[in-house]
């Protein structure tokens, strides 16, 4: 069977992207990870793949395991996304984010490894757009407007220059927002879900706490972006960009009455000025007609589904977390 190596395994995404390659039946999975990430996410499969704690800002350790590995697929998916913490400490995320995809790739080169590359950039390349972009096209200018969106350009145009300098087969894809059970509490959708979790049973006064609500994103169930991460590396062209989303925006206020609709105890909503971002673009709408061509994917998930699972999956995070035996799965 092809060998896949995805990095970020213990993480939202490529957790969810291991399940997915797992149900598929034909891939052998791999996958690296910092030992600060914990094995939450993965604890269910691990008897089913190969986990190595490793630092991919270490270009010895990286080359070492991917000769040891001899991956046929490679999913880079791990890196500093947080938007809040790149705020705090620009430098570490473009150092961590460029620094790690770049030992990835020259390993690549200098093991000359036959290996398609997936890089993932972010929507947030696209930064400040204008009304008259939307819905965002891959041809829209980068205008990034926070570090991490900076980072994410210079991982998608070191995924370029890889492939047009060294003739490796990469595929770039920028995903819009996306959703699900796992995410960290750093993600506005998690965090009002994971407020809700908490209030029900007493852990938080009953009120949560938010940001700005007027913003409008589009937003698609992290399993069908997963799976087009695995659709842009088996059918994608070599060196293309694509945008992945659902091509429908939701404002987040919208996001969040949805939520509390499923609330078991009535909650207070306030405006905390510290979830505020210095910069926040208003709308971003995708449009990914070139990846549907190229590919066939489409979303498949209802939002309403996965918003309740995201709460369910809160539910049941906390609920372990407060039990005698918890571990700090948080």
């Amino acid at each position: 069977m092809p060998r896949a190596l995805i990095t970020g395994i213990a993480g939202f995404a490529g957790s969810h992207l291991a399940d997915y390659l797992l149900t598929r039946g034909d891939v052998e999975i791999s996958g690296v990870s910092l030992p600060s990430d914990g094995v939450y996410n993965v604890a269910h499969i691990l008897s089913r793949m190969r986990l190595y704690p490793l630092d991919l800002g270490d270009f010895d350790q990286v080359r070492e395991l991917c000769a040891r590995l001899q991956p046929d697929y490679l999913f880079h998916l791990a890196a500093q996304a947080s938007v809040e913490r790149s705020w705090l400490d620009p430098a570490a995320t473009l150092t961590n984010n460029i620094t790690a995809q770049l030992n990835l790739l020259q390993a690549v080169v200098d093991l000359r490894l036959d290996c398609r590359v997936l890089v993932v950039g972010s929507a947030d390349e696209y930064g400040a757009v204008r009304v008259e972009d939307l819905p965002i096209d891959e041809d829209t200018p980068l205008r990034p407007v926070n570090p991490y969106a900076v980072s994410k350009v210079a991982q998608d145009y070191l995924g370029l220059q890889y492939h047009l300098s060294h003739g490796l087969h990469i595929v770039r894809v920028r995903p819009f927002g996306h959703i699900g059970p796992r995410q960290g509490p750093g993600f506005a959708v998690s965090s009002f879900a994971k407020q809700i979790a908490q209030i029900e049973i007493g852990l938080q006064e009953p009120v949560l706490r938010v940001g700005n609500l007027s913003t409008q994103r589009d937003l698609t169930d992290v399993r069908d972006m997963v799976r087009g991460y695995y659709l842009a590396l088996t059918k994608g062209k070599a060196g293309e960009v694509y945008n992945l989303g659902s091509s429908r925006a939701h404002a987040m206020s919208e996001i969040l009455d949805r939520l509390l609709g499923m609330s078991r105890v009535p909650v207070r909503v306030e405006m905390d000025p510290g979830r505020l971002r210095p910069s926040d673009i208003p709308v971003l709408i995708c449009d990914s007609r070139r990846f549907q061509a190229d590919t066939g994917w489409e979303p498949e998930r209802d939002i309403a589904d996965t918003l309740r699972e995201v709460l369910n999956d809160w539910r049941e995070r906390i609920r372990q977390e407060s039990s005698p035996n918890a571990q700090g799965i948080l």
